[in-house]
């Protein structure tokens, strides 16, 4: 059993993959041209969004629109502490100060009711992760902004497609920030990012920036100091394809969700995600809370099944931010989390039987 099989969903819709990749190579238009404008467009659309521009990861997503927004040597940032690393990396490589606060134990996204204890006039934005495919508290979040007159970065890495209150990941802050890493719902086959905006004053700058800051209309000519981030037109190709069977895709993500959470409601010691009335949650994990989570994992890979911890050391606690000072104790919801959260096997193609056995595994331990 793997925890995620690529190549089940390759092999699905290996033809039109094949197909477009073709149909670049024959071009010979490897970087930018119709496919990634395409994509942008489609992209876009999906959405529900006035612009998305390709860039080359989620990461760059992030720091690209941190930098259009400006954000310097001596700002902060608010994030969570319970997310990849790369959510306050950018932060940091902005120059800024990453500042953290707790999670909501229910849904391991930033708790809102703890932001504004942490905003100082040094505040410039609020970076809120979407973690796992759940979209965090949006409103709450954007009240304080407003209230503040903070920016806001979605990190919705890991949840495109979901909805918060009719309202798609990426599409209520200044700017969304996805990756298409292989592994993500809609994944590329190579490294690939997105920005979203609305924001006609801002789009340009993120264009730019992801183009060594050159000018559109003038070769050799550069505006601002920018970088290379661009998305190849190979994985655009690929991810136009891939886009059109998302929806699809996380449909099947939920039912599979489903079917665990109901094969698992009896099972004691063990809590199923938790789903917001006002939110649906994409799967892009299926994780539950599992006491004894190191023992269990254990047990279920002597029986050769498979499982993931996302994340088992908070970013508060990690060597690379020990200059921030923080300490053991400082958020215990995210470090609780750390100590308890287990993601099992999820992806479109899984078939009932490999989540019957990883249920029964799990019933099996706790009796």
């Amino acid at each position: 059993m793997q925890f995620l099989d690529l190549s089940a969903q390759y092999k699905s819709i290996k033809e039109e993959i094949d197909a477009a990749i073709k149909r670049v190579l024959d071009s010979c238009s490897f970087i930018g041209g119709k496919e990634v404008e395409e994509f942008e467009k489609e992209a876009a659309d999906f959405c529900g969004v006035k612009y998305a521009v390709g860039v080359n990861s989620g990461t760059d997503a992030l720091f690209l629109s941190l930098k259009a927004l400006g954000i310097k040597q001596g700002d902060e940032v608010i994030t969570t502490p319970f997310t990849f690393i790369a959510t306050a990396g950018v932060i940091a490589n902005c120059g800024a100060k990453p500042v953290f606060v707790d999670i909501d134990p229910e849904t391991f996204n930033i708790d809102p009711s703890k932001i504004e204890e942490k905003i100082t006039g040094k505040t410039k934005a609020i970076l809120p992760v979407h973690l796992f495919g759940q979209m965090a508290d949006m409103d709450e979040i954007m009240s304080i902004a407003r209230k503040h007159n903070l920016y806001v970065v979605e990190d919705a890495a890991q949840s495109i497609g979901a909805e918060y209150k009719g309202k798609k990941a990426g599409t209520i802050g200044d700017f969304g920030c996805f990756s298409f890493f292989p592994s993500k719902n809609l994944g590329a086959y190579g490294d690939g990012g997105m920005i979203t905006t609305n924001r006609d004053d801002l789009v340009e700058e993120i264009r730019l920036l992801k183009n060594h800051g050159s000018s559109p209309k003038e070769k050799y000519l550069n505006l601002v100091v920018g970088t290379n981030s661009r998305l190849d037109a190979i994985q655009a190709a690929i991810l136009r394809v891939k886009l059109k069977y998302l929806l699809g895709w996380s449909k099947k993500r939920a039912e599979k969700a489903d079917y665990y959470s109901e094969g698992l409601k009896d099972a004691g010691g063990i809590s199923v995600p938790s789903i917001g009335s006002d939110r649906n949650n994409i799967f892009h994990q299926y994780t539950v809370r599992v006491e004894k989570r190191d023992d269990i994992q254990k047990y279920l890979k002597e029986k050769e099944i498979p499982t993931m911890i996302y994340y088992p050391l908070p970013l508060h606690l990690q060597p690379a931010f020990q200059n921030l000072g923080y300490r053991e104790g400082d958020f215990p919801e995210a470090e609780k989390a750390s100590k308890e959260v287990l993601s099992l096997p999820i992806y479109p193609e899984m078939e009932k039987t490999a989540q019957d056995v990883i249920i029964s595994g799990i019933k099996e331990f706790f009796i």
